[in-house]
């Protein structure tokens, strides 16, 4: 699908249009003719960078793209000497642009291509889009679901456990109701249609044996909550909580101090294994002259200009070697003192979270006791009233009409609690059905929270191994001075020439660019960059030789749907779509026009 770039007032394109293809597509030209600068439009019209030429007050970048007839249109301002972006970027979140820029916009200011250059760890680089991830505040959301989902799995269990009890109750209930029937009908099997008086004292009698059993049961349901709100406002009353404000205030003090240490002691580190090189090569008439005399060299220390013994020398090494030991041994203890409060910071933050829980339970408690306790006074007050009412029906009844009354009052109390009985059960089976599905929910949860817990390590080790396999599949087809690189756990870069650890700065700038973009692709891969962002973007690659940057464009126009690079006249043998800067007005040009007489 074909893509149209308009560029106007965009770093140092005035004006200038392009169409992109699918596959591999080649801005050729000569030097300061517009070609890193139409990358630039690329990246603004995605939403990563604002480079407005200078000069000029606006700029706009147009984006063409004929998915669903959208087009991209993002405007440049200048106000006051900061320029604002605004319009609709391709890009919509902060995350997605933080990843473009690091790992598919590979030009020469790339900030992972920048730290291989000059030997940098890059960890903090190839981990940076988590810091958009809010990965505390995700795990905060699902535990608060997970809890709400191991509530409700606790309430299934509940009634699983209840199941035989209530299918006895039931079963029990029909047999009694059964019997109650058939006595009744022994009884009066010939009697003619029941009086209203004993039909409304049957009803009242059933009633009453009902709302008297509702209020054993509010009674005790009464009870039981008032156990449980002592109980948890004791526990509250006893609950020790205070606030981390002052070990925070610690830590962040003793984490600027560690970080002051371990930068003292690389430095000092830094001086030593130099200097110490020096000393154990023999190569001292590198840095100064040398004196062989009798009973040992004299030297010109290098660094104060006085004369010194090679024994000397060594002495002040091993000073500053002592040295080096006693940062490190100052930065353990400061380690260990961080670890110590980040420990207490969590036990301060378990009894806060401890404390809102009992907080929220007691409300809930104290809802529900005032809710039972008014349940329990109105069905109080319809008993008592009921009882009035018997009384007063009783004196109009038969005595020998007693025993039908109590059969049928005992058949309608039986029937309301057979009804109720089946309702129980039929609620508590609908419960129990559902553990299944709660745990395979709850168990959903906790594998998401651990995936959040574990995102950081998985990036790390997704990246680490992406990046081992795109160097693996390169060094097949490049012929480097080294034999293979890797990324340590720390995210150092360690490269192997003849068996041995080399220096960066031993390499050639060809292979320290191909480590670099090595490295970013490690991390398109691991954050899956290609996903959200169609187009991957290559500039600044001089210290390449041709034939290796045709190797270069064919690995990645594998990886990207659009990919886009600078290219000299003379970078030829790769099959691309030809984009010519002839027609641009740029900058560059407007200044040669300028000086001609």
């Amino acid at each position: 699908m074909t893509w149209h770039l308009s560029l106007e007032n965009i770093a140092g394109i005035r004006e200038g249009e392009a169409s992109i293809e699918p596959g591999v597509n080649a801005v050729r030209a000569s030097n300061w003719q517009g070609k890193s600068s139409f990358l630039a439009g690329i990246k603004t019209a995605f939403g990563t960078v604002k480079p407005l030429t200078e000069g000029q007050s606006t700029g706009r970048a147009v984006l063409e793209t004929d998915d669903d007839n959208d087009e991209v249109i993002v405007e440049l301002k200048r106000t006051n000497g900061t320029v604002s972006r605004s319009g609709n970027p391709y890009l919509d979140e902060e995350y997605d642009r933080v990843c473009a820029s690091l790992f598919a916009f590979l030009d020469e200011e790339n900030e992972i291509r920048q730290a291989i250059r000059v030997g940098k760890n890059v960890e903090s680089v190839l981990t940076q889009p988590l810091d958009f991830e809010n990965i505390d505040e995700q795990i905060a959301d699902l535990r608060t679901e997970r809890d709400q989902v191991e509530r409700e799995l606790e309430r299934a269990a509940q009634a699983a456990d209840r199941l035989p009890q209530l299918q006895q109750r039931v079963t029990g209930l029909e047999g009694d109701l059964e019997e109650l029937r058939t006595e009744r009908e022994n009884l009066d099997s010939d009697a003619g249609a029941e009086s209203d008086a004993r039909e409304q004292l049957s009803d009242f009698r059933a009633e009453r044996d009902r709302l008297t059993a509702k209020i054993d049961r509010l009674e005790t349901t009464t009870e039981r909550v008032r156990d449980t709100l002592s109980e948890k406002r004791a526990e509250l009353e006893s609950l020790t909580v205070r606030s981390g404000d002052a070990i925070e205030t610690e830590l962040e003090q003793l984490n600027d101090d560690l970080r002051d240490i371990e930068r003292d002691r690389e430095l000092l580190q830094s001086v030593y294994e130099a200097n110490k090189r020096v000393l154990d090569e023999g190569r001292v008439e590198l840095l100064t002259a040398v004196s062989h005399e009798m009973l040992a060299d004299s030297v010109t220390c290098w660094l104060c200009g006085n004369d010194a013994t090679r024994d000397d020398l060594e002495t002040q090494l091993s000073a500053l070697d002592d040295r080096i030991a006693e940062l490190r041994s100052q930065a353990a203890e400061m380690q260990d003192r961080v670890d110590e409060l980040e420990a207490k910071r969590d036990e301060f933050k378990t009894a806060q979270r401890r404390e809102a829980d009992l907080t929220d339970r007691i409300g809930e408690l104290e809802s529900r006791l005032a809710e039972t306790e008014e349940s329990l006074e109105l069905t109080q007050e319809r008993r008592d009233d009921l009882d009035s009412r018997i009384t007063e029906l009783e004196a109009e009844v038969d005595s020998t009409d007693d025993r039908i009354t109590d059969l049928e009052s005992e058949i309608k109390y039986t029937e309301a609690e057979l009804a109720d009985a089946r309702a129980e059960l039929d609620e508590s089976e609908s419960l129990a059905e559902q553990r299944d599905t709660l745990e395979e929910e709850y168990d959903a949860l906790a594998a998401d929270i651990a995936d959040l817990r574990n995102r950081k390590e998985e990036i790390k080790r997704r990246a680490r191994e992406a990046f081992s396999s795109a160097l693996t599949d390169l060094l097949d087809q490049f012929d480097t001075g080294f034999e293979t690189a890797r990324l340590t756990s720390s995210f150092d870069l360690v490269v192997a020439r003849k068996g041995r650890e080399a220096q960066l700065d031993a390499l050639s700038e060809g292979e320290r660019e191909l480590l670099g973009i090595v490295a970013a692709l490690a991390g398109h891969e691991a954050f899956e960059v290609g996903q959200r962002v169609p187009v991957m973007l290559l500039d600044g690659l001089g210290g390449l030789a041709s034939d290796n940057l045709q190797i270069l464009v064919k690995y990645l126009a594998d990886r990207t749907e659009y990919l886009v690079l600078t290219a000299y006249p003379e970078n030829e043998g790769f099959d691309a779509n030809e984009l010519s800067p002839s027609n641009w007005q740029v900058v560059s040009r407007e200044s040669d026009v300028e000086a001609t007489p």
